[in-house]
């Protein structure tokens, strides 16, 4: 007795949206590796760890430039030539390169280098209160003070004064936020990639802050022009 067995052709079924959900697999899988571990964000990490200064300096440089444009387009202030881009853009980037990446990297790795090899919660609250209380004030106000440069302040008074307005503010925003992206750090984030991350903490807070700043400064701007239209007439 013979058993004869048939072909069976089978057919492959579209599958609703699977031409998006193929090209976002292969996107995430080119950002983040996937399994082989080559994507960008691979490569990056693998940067930071070879070459950490050089890597903090590019990603806070292109970061700051790019919170001064979106900020600028958020508030919708315009050069005079219509464009978003102005002068203050290259200086944020050289701020974020070589101003705020070194001092970064110098007083995060102070800070993980005192506390190495402690994990016990008493240690790490210790070291969100000598962030918030050390780490976070010199930062601050390096950040005013250079900022009141890039306004076009020129004199040690002029720059006091930015710093001594701003630093109370800043340093709210910072006792909020600060010890929740420290905790997050510590329990998930190996050290070499804290720096990049702060970065893009104070990045977004950063977006926000100048943003707003620029409404206020616009609204005014606009408040005095109308304001001096009707003392005219």
């Amino acid at each position: 007795m013979s058993v004869k067995f048939e072909k069976e052709t089978v057919r492959d079924t579209p599958v609703p949206g699977g031409r998006r959900e193929d090209i976002a697999q292969k996107v995430g899988e080119r950002l983040t590796g996937g399994m082989s571990q080559t994507g960008y964000l691979a490569a990056y990490l693998q940067q930071l760890q070879s070459n950490p200064l050089r890597t903090k300096m590019l990603t806070s440089g292109t970061l700051s430039a790019l919170q001064e444009i979106l900020a600028s387009w958020i508030a919708k202030d315009v050069t005079k030539h219509g464009h978003y881009v102005s002068s203050r853009v290259p200086k944020m980037a050289v701020y974020g390169a070589f101003i705020s990446a070194p001092l970064g990297h110098l007083l995060i790795s102070i800070l993980q280098k005192l506390f190495s090899g402690r994990t016990s919660l008493r240690a790490k609250i210790l070291q969100i209160l000598v962030s918030n209380l050390v780490v976070s004030p010199i930062q601050n106000s390096v950040y005013l003070g250079s900022m009141a440069v890039i306004a076009g302040a020129r004199t040690f008074h002029q720059i006091r004064a930015t710093v001594k307005a701003g630093f109370l503010p800043v340093m709210k925003v910072s006792w909020i936020t600060s010890p929740l992206a420290l905790a997050f750090a510590q329990k998930f984030l190996p050290e070499h990639t804290w720096v990049p991350f702060f970065n893009m903490i104070s990045f977004f807070i950063g977006t926000y802050v100048n943003s707003h700043t620029k409404k206020k400064r616009l609204a005014a701007l606009r408040r005095k022009h109308y304001g001096d239209g009707r003392r005219d007439d």
